[in-house]
């Protein structure tokens, strides 16, 4: 399961709004500098508000009877949204005798219930989510028998749930059921993930269990299918039917079971004799390659790398409509939700390489073999999401690599001010509480960590040994640790202890002093000792002497380590941790000619990066100045992106030095004109379609009209990315509204940045004429794209006469009240308060607040 993508608002709120606490006793919130935290004061006893709190134990599901194989029948009901089935179910007893079966079956309409060898009927009992079913004798673990179940399934009258991560959990979809929007198509697909492929078939739905499976779909001729494993045949129906028989022959979990059904264009590929196959909308047929493209080449580099072949019999790809999550690991089938779907012009800006990456590496970790209970989940994502650096360093290098793990320890430090909790817990209100920045980011974290100590090839031995001791099974984290030790000849039991079974991360402040001939490094821990552990840290510390590098390898432990160096001159710099591998805050202070040579000199693009993030607000300065004019030419991109946001103008205003006794922004004065340069011909030509439009803002702060025509210009660029930003940049340009002509053209263009840069411009200097066009976009748009642009429709209603301003406003109370995603709820919620001037609108807004149901909203509401 990958959901990054798709959880961007709720996590922003939620890091935004849901810090706070009060005291027990007096009510008051308090804030404890050293921590970070808002903290909670007990009697005295300070607790960060990230400690645990008290959850119920989830043990993994304790199996009476072991489900062989699942064959299902289906057809679908449009009108109604039903999933006509019948299910043959082979099971047998686990190890003790059994009399009954005990099935998860949600919502359901039970027809007949048998034993299918005989025709038997059974009697069963059924209470809406567990069906109990009376088998005709005792049967023993050496025993199959075989139950046959007519039922009905009708997702849309379950009880409506679901979490951030997996924003429904009804299990089937029908997208667009009766065609009556015709700019949408119609679909059926299912979401198992979490334990919701028991509401559309009747299984033992816990992780814990693997089966084989059969699914026979009949469907009308016109739509393609997709299920797990081989399609065995199509064949023809009367009435324009066809029946598609997809069969899995290797076991895999049930929550992996998948069907896929549309009117897609299916475009081929083949790696090592295996079908790869890529699903997607008609109009996208052309742009399949540029998607998914690189996945052969992603399934040799993972087999390689992990000693184990890809293991199913094909590996397909799909793309749907308004999925619930960001994309899900079925069984040589992954699922994707529609940002992924990206035409070739798109493709220029956008790399869906993490995310396809991410769901490829499942294939492994989750599906071959799989977490026993939610309670291990990091089995799965931590893995997923250290394929994704895998690829990264293996395809682009180790600097974008780097990229994403410093992106992946940021995520996690900013859920640890909130939550801190172990990787691997038993403890928890909901099983999709587990899928958070923990079980992905920091799990991929100490995946980092752990091949670091160990070393590659000692990391890649382990993981093929835990692939192949484990495949067609279930694991816990035990088995993990014990294939590492197996490999390594080591107790490795303090690694997982501290790293998977507790909570928190070391907090280190480090200094240094130099005397005599000797440099003397210490290294505290800070992190509260009460609730997370005290680490043991094997790490290493470079130090630079007259411009060579000599690196020592040390272990912290305790509160206090002290490490003693010889050197024979004052060192130019020293970095602890010079491989940028540990899951830790450090801070260490250093002068700013540390700085300069930090970023000069060590290899790691983490400290260059932090060097040049800490000499932001000195750019000013002309030996700071020279070191960023120097990264404009770096040849990794995002270092020529920070350097051309260090000179943009709004930020320099910002900081303490950015200007002079006039108030002039010193940016502008002659010394900076060969920057200036530089930052135009980026802006021009710069082979990175993201730092040409980084430039192109940067430019634009400037507020000079020599740059006119590099922003006209950009918007008949062949980046999105890059014409948003021209857009964007014309926004405050004196005639602005003399170039409404030379930007309608842009109204025809089907991207969401473009729309939403547009949309901007229109709402600084639009008028009524652009409504239809924002209607247009509130019905084209979808997901985080239609969030993220109520806000921008709602600051262009602030400037319309009345009629259509109160059309708008009641389209954005449509939004509020009734959209079925609750992120879009919440984007219109926030886009109304833009509006919240008026009485009406205020008085809309309190009443949205008391009538959601949603529980998720109605935190984020109580706390807006």
């Amino acid at each position: 399961m990958n959901f990054k993508a798709f959880a961007v608002i709720s996590f922003a709120v939620a890091n935004g709004m849901l810090l706070g606490c009060k005291t027990a006793e007096t009510g008051k919130t308090t804030s404890n500098a050293s921590l970070g935290v808002e903290t909670t004061s007990v009697k005295n006893k300070t607790i960060p508000e990230w400690v645990p709190k008290p959850a119920p134990y989830h043990a993994a599901e304790t199996i009476l009877t072991d489900l062989v194989h699942t064959k299902l029948r289906v057809s679908f009901d449009w009108q109604k949204q039903h999933l006509i089935g019948e299910a043959t179910l082979t099971c047998k007893p686990y190890f003790y005798p059994q009399n009954t079966l005990i099935l998860d079956a949600k919502g359901f309409e039970i027809k007949s219930v048998e034993l299918e060898e005989t025709a038997e009927p059974l009697k069963y009992t059924y209470d809406g989510k567990k069906l109990t079913i009376n088998l005709d004798k005792t049967y023993n673990r050496t025993q199959e028998y075989k139950v046959l179940i007519n039922y009905i399934a009708k997702p849309n009258e379950l009880e409506a749930g679901g979490s951030a991560a997996i924003t429904s959990d009804k299990g089937l979809y029908f997208i667009n059921p009766l065609g009556e929007d015709k700019d949408k198509p119609r679909q059926i697909w299912t979401q198992g993930e979490t334990e919701a492929s028991s509401a559309w078939f009747p299984t033992i739905d816990a992780p814990n269990q693997k089966m084989t499976q059969e699914i026979y779909i009949t469907i009308e001729d016109n739509f393609k299918t997709l299920s797990n494993g081989s399609l065995i045949y199509s064949r023809q129906r009367p009435n324009g039917m066809r029946t598609d028989y997809w069969k899995q022959e290797l076991p895999h979990a049930p929550y992996l079971t998948m069907i896929a059904i549309g009117e897609f264009a299916v475009v081929k590929e083949s790696w090592k004799n295996k079908d790869v196959t890529y699903y997607v909308e008609p109009k996208y047929k052309n742009s399949a390659k540029g998607i998914f493209g690189n996945t052969p080449e992603m399934l040799s580099f993972f087999s390689q790398k992990l000693g184990v072949d890809y293991p199913w019999d094909k590996y397909a790809q799909v793309i749907v409509r308004d999925y619930v999550s960001g994309a899900m690991e079925n069984t040589s089938a992954s699922l994707f939700g529609e940002f992924v779907q990206l035409s070739n012009r798109e493709l220029l800006d956008h790399s869906m390489d993490e995310i396809i990456a991410h769901e490829l590496f499942h294939q492994w970790f989750g599906d071959l073999v799989t977490s026993e209970s939610w309670s291990n989940l990091p089995l799965n994502e931590s893995f997923a999401t250290y394929g994704e650096y895998l690829w990264f360093e293996h395809k682009l290098g180790r600097d974008d690599a780097d990229l994403g793990l410093n992106s992946d320890l940021n995520n996690y430090l900013s859920e640890a001010q909130r939550k801190q909790v172990p990787l691997i817990r038993y403890h928890y209100n909901n099983h999709e509480d587990m899928f958070d920045r923990h079980s992905y980011q920091k799990g991929g974290r100490v995946l980092h960590m752990l091949r670091n100590y160990v070393g590659d090839e000692a990391f890649f031995v382990a993981l093929k040994k835990y692939l192949t001791d484990n495949k067609f099974k279930t694991a816990e984290i035990a088995n993990l640790r014990l294939a590492f030790e197996e490999v390594t000849g080591q107790d490795l039991m303090w690694f997982f202890d501290q790293w998977f079974m507790k909570p928190g991360h070391p907090e280190l402040q480090v200094d240094q002093q130099y005397e005599n001939g000797k440099l003397t490094v210490r290294v505290f821990q800070r992190q509260d000792s009460v609730y997370a552990p005290l680490y043991k840290l094997p790490v290493r510390i470079a130090v630079w002497e007259n411009g060579k590098k000599n690196e020592y390898p040390v272990t912290i432990s305790g509160f206090r380590s002290e490490f003693e160096f010889p050197a024979a001159a004052k060192p130019e710099l020293v970095v602890f941790d010079p491989d940028a591998q540990l899951l830790a805050t450090i801070q260490h202070e250093k002068s700013e000619d540390e700085l300069i040579y930090q970023y000069h000199n060590a290899p790691r693009f983490q400290h260059k990066f932090q060097a040049l993030n800490l000499l932001l607000d000195k750019v000013n300065e002309p030996k700071v100045a020279a070191v960023f004019q120097d990264a404009l030419k770096a040849k990794f991109w995002k270092i020529r992106s920070t350097a051309v946001f260090a000179f943009n103008a709004t930020r320099f205003m910002a900081t303490a030095n950015g200007k002079d006794a006039t108030g002039k922004i010193k940016f502008n004065d002659p010394q900076f004109e060969p920057v200036r340069k530089s930052i135009r011909q980026i802006a021009e030509s710069d082979p990175k379609t993201s730092v040409r439009a980084d430039a192109i803002a940067t430019l634009a702060s400037l507020h000079d009209p020599q740059y006119a025509d590099v922003f006209t210009k950009a918007l008949t660029d062949s980046s999105y990315a890059v014409a948003a930003a021209g857009l964007d940049a014309l926004v405050s340009q004196e005639n602005a509204k003399d170039l409404l002509p030379k930007v309608k053209h842009l109204q025809e263009t089907e991207n969401a940045e473009v729309a939403s840069a547009l949309g901007s411009f229109y709402a600084g200097h639009g008028d009524a004429t652009q409504f239809p066009w924002f209607e247009k976009q509130l019905k084209q748009q979808t997901g985080n794209d239609l969030s993220n642009f109520l806000p921008v429709f709602a600051t262009y209603l602030l400037k319309l006469p009345a009629t259509e301003k109160n059309k708008g406003i009641k389209l954005l109370e449509d939004f509020a009240r009734n959209h079925e995603n609750f992120r879009t709820r919440l984007g219109a919620y926030r886009a109304l308060q833009i509006l919240a001037d008026d009485p009406a609108v205020q008085q809309m807004i309190r009443n949205i607040k008391e009538n959601e149901k949603d529980n998720r909203l109605k935190l984020i509401y109580g706390e807006m």
